[in-house]
């Protein structure tokens, strides 16, 4: 008997759709999701890029430029639940876009700062500001793409999906890093922070015309819906019936169901790891070629571009080859763990720049260890295979707000660092053993399934 409160797509009443017609809308919510992505990625790294450059015109230190970077992380951190909430009770498409309306008008806002003659605290006070709006508005942003790749690609695939859309944080470096660096060097810091403000602002009603649930998107059709249905895609997810039978906010049972499992803290220490060579490379990693390397800003722009790319392929080949192994038959623990493990052995290479003071070693050492870092992040296919259906976003919201505390901690404390030692080596030995940290994290995590929430035993 069907639910009358959760219809089929079928039922709603959408677009006809004949039923042998086929259809690959799939990948192209997912080039939209990635493309999004990336000027995400874009936004809150550009800082990284104009940092030197604004330090000087500001009068900034490195302690308050450290400070500054981790400003999006607080915000972003806190901003999991209710962005996770949010989406859970909105659904993708109006969350997600009013998100990224907001983060580009914030990335905007930024090329303002100082513009008018003020102290310097007042402008890290700013700053400071402008980054924690923009981590708050940006939190719904990953969640939204693990929800939309859990409503839109079958299980086989989605391992591929969240790998592409999670490897759009390395093109963002390597598209943008070389042409943000080139505008500072000729045109000054603030000239990136127009452009991307402006992209997505652009991106935002792109958004807001095309995506749309399954059911009622104009180019899908009923024989795509039931191969995702059929190889474990939650394609009724953000119906409208659906949405309204999950308005109610999930239990202090749940809650706890979730923050209990070692399943689920095994994924929460390894995100956190992935996460602290992430924000290395989006925050420092510039300002070390820039000070350690004594490149200019555009000669940073690309190089940091080399390991960027190396980042991409491997998180691209990392997502292939996990689906590879599921449809060859191997469980799927062992399926997503192999790439995770592999992928982060190889990132700890970057503890043995120290060790060289030849400037292509250590570009290469970095390109080998963001291939590994890139190769292994497949935190977001953990979390759309282990998130119970109940709680969907908040689920992955809570992953990815303990994988961002590394965004609060990283750039602080290789800033203090900095300050107390004069140079980046003992930073780029805490960088790398995180990949221990992940070895670690994927340990404790066991079996990867579903979670599936026991019932409340008492009222809440």
């Amino acid at each position: 008997m069907s639910n009358p409160i959760i219809q089929s797509p079928t039922q709603e009443a959408g677009p006809a759709r004949p039923a042998g017609t086929k259809s690959h809308t799939r990948f192209l919510v997912l080039g939209l999701i990635f493309f999004v992505t990336v000027v995400n990625y874009a936004d809150r790294s550009s800082m990284s890029i104009a940092g030197t450059d604004m330090t000087k015109e500001l009068g900034m230190t490195s302690v308050q430029l450290g400070f500054v970077f981790s400003a999006f992380s607080w915000a972003y951190v806190v901003g999991q639940l209710p962005g996770g909430y949010l989406l859970d009770r909105f659904g993708a498409k109006k969350t997600y876009g009013l998100s990224l309306a907001l983060w580009s008008a914030a990335t905007l806002v930024v090329g303002f700062v100082g513009l008018i003659s003020t102290p310097v605290l007042v402008s890290v006070g700013i700053l400071f500001a402008l980054r924690l709006f923009l981590g708050l508005v940006e939190a719904p942003a990953f969640p939204a793409n693990a929800r939309i790749t859990t409503m839109w690609f079958p299980t086989t695939e989605r391992g591929q999906a969240t790998a592409v859309f999670n490897s759009a944080q390395y093109l963002a470096t390597a598209m943008f890093a070389p042409i943000i660096g080139w505008m500072t060097f000729t045109f000054g810091w603030r000239i990136g922070f127009y452009v991307l403000g402006a992209l997505g602002l652009a991106m935002a009603v792109v958004w807001f015309r095309w995506m749309n649930v399954p059911s009622r998107h104009k180019r899908v059709s009923a024989t795509e819906i039931e191969t995702i249905r059929a190889g474990g895609g939650l394609v009724d997810l953000d119906e409208s019936a659906t949405l309204a039978q999950r308005r109610a906010t999930i239990t202090r049972s749940q809650f706890k169901q979730l923050f209990t499992s070692r399943m689920f803290w095994g994924l929460y220490v390894a995100q956190y790891a992935v996460n602290a060579l992430t924000y290395f490379f989006i925050t420092w990693f510039p300002i070390y070629l820039v000070s350690s390397r004594h490149l200019n800003i555009m000669q940073a722009g690309f190089i940091a571009a080399i390991p960027a790319l190396a980042g991409f392929a491997g998180g691209i080949l990392g997502g292939f080859i996990s689906d590879l192994l599921l449809r060859r038959g191997l469980p799927l623990t062992a399926a997503r763990k192999i790439p995770s493990v592999a992928g982060m052995a190889l990132a700890m290479l970057i503890m043995l720049c120290p060790f060289t003071d030849s400037t292509p070693l250590i570009v290469t050492l970095m390109t080998l260890a963001f291939f590994g870092k890139g190769f292994a992040a497949l935190g977001w296919a953990f979390a759309t295979d282990m998130a119970p259906k109940e709680a969907n976003s908040v689920s992955a919201a809570i992953m990815n707000a303990f994988g961002n505390i590394a965004g609060i901690v990283t750039p602080i404390v290789i800033g203090f660092v900095i300050a107390a030692t004069g140079n980046f080596d003992v930073a780029l030995w805490f960088v790398g053993a995180h990949g221990a940290v992940a070895l670690f994290g994927y340990l404790i995590m066991g079996k990867v399934q579903r979670l599936e929430f026991t019932p409340d035993k008492a009222p809440n």
